[in-house]
């Protein structure tokens, strides 16, 4: 199986800090991945460099075999931790803007997934709340046909009622050979939508391994063996 992102001794310094400490990670195409760890693992840090945001201080970072730049951010689908969306558009013009900048932007898609999660396109930013502006900001994430999705912490703001149908968003939105990475702290929540998990803490890649592996070798849950891993 082909992979879609691979980490070569990948190392990233912030002024005082080691993100990322000689990485070393395939990806293959065509899965959803949880990259799962505490605040301050180095998750977000791993995502930048990916879309190409920052850049390594030392080690290569590679997306379907490129490093990062103008081919790869064609390929990419990015969901910051924060948003960025203007708080004066109203979500048509957000879909209008989306649907100009991207060539793989899909306009029907992203009205049907706003119909369904209760959004009003004619309302704008600045009057929804942090909820509802997480669930605009991802439907016009899963609404391009990507190679690769970049989810930084896709859940962390929507109350527990929305959060699965919103995962359910997510796995009904994306083509079969595509990949999907998800950061999130939120271990129970997303477990079910997951194929392989990448656990990260301190910089350091803790373990990689699918969710079956896991159930099947350790008799536990992603979440309970998480809870094991990272326990303070």
């Amino acid at each position: 199986m082909e992979n879609i992102l691979e980490c070569q001794n990948l190392v990233k310094f912030f002024p005082g800090c080691l993100a990322l400490n000689s990485v070393n990670l395939t990806v293959p195409k065509g899965r959803i991945v949880g990259l799962l760890g505490p605040n301050g693992s180095g998750k977000s840090t791993m995502i930048k460099l990916a879309n190409g945001l920052i850049t390594p201080t030392s080690g290569k970072i590679l997306i379907d075999g490129m490093e990062p730049g103008i081919e790869t951010k064609k390929m990419i689908s990015y969901l910051p931790e924060r948003t960025y969306l203007n708080d004066w558009m109203n979500v048509n013009n957000m879909i209008e803007f989306f649907a100009d900048f991207y060539q793989d932007f899909n306009k029907q898609k992203a009205y049907d997934m706003l119909r369904r999660l209760g959004v009003d396109p004619s309302h704008r930013l600045k009057t929804m709340s942090k909820g509802t502006k997480e669930k605009v900001q991802l439907i016009l994430v899963m609404s391009r046909e990507a190679k690769l999705y970049l989810l930084d912490e896709p859940i962390g703001g929507v109350d527990p009622a929305a959060r699965d149908y919103i995962l359910d968003t997510i796995i009904s939105n994306y083509s079969e050979d595509a990949t999907i990475i998800i950061s999130t702290h939120l271990i129970a929540d997303v477990e079910k939508v997951l194929d392989e998990v990448i656990f990260i803490n301190q910089g350091n890649i803790v373990l990689t391994s699918t969710v079956d592996d896991i159930r099947e070798k350790e008799n536990k849950s992603v979440d309970a063996l998480f809870r094991e891993v990272f326990k303070c």
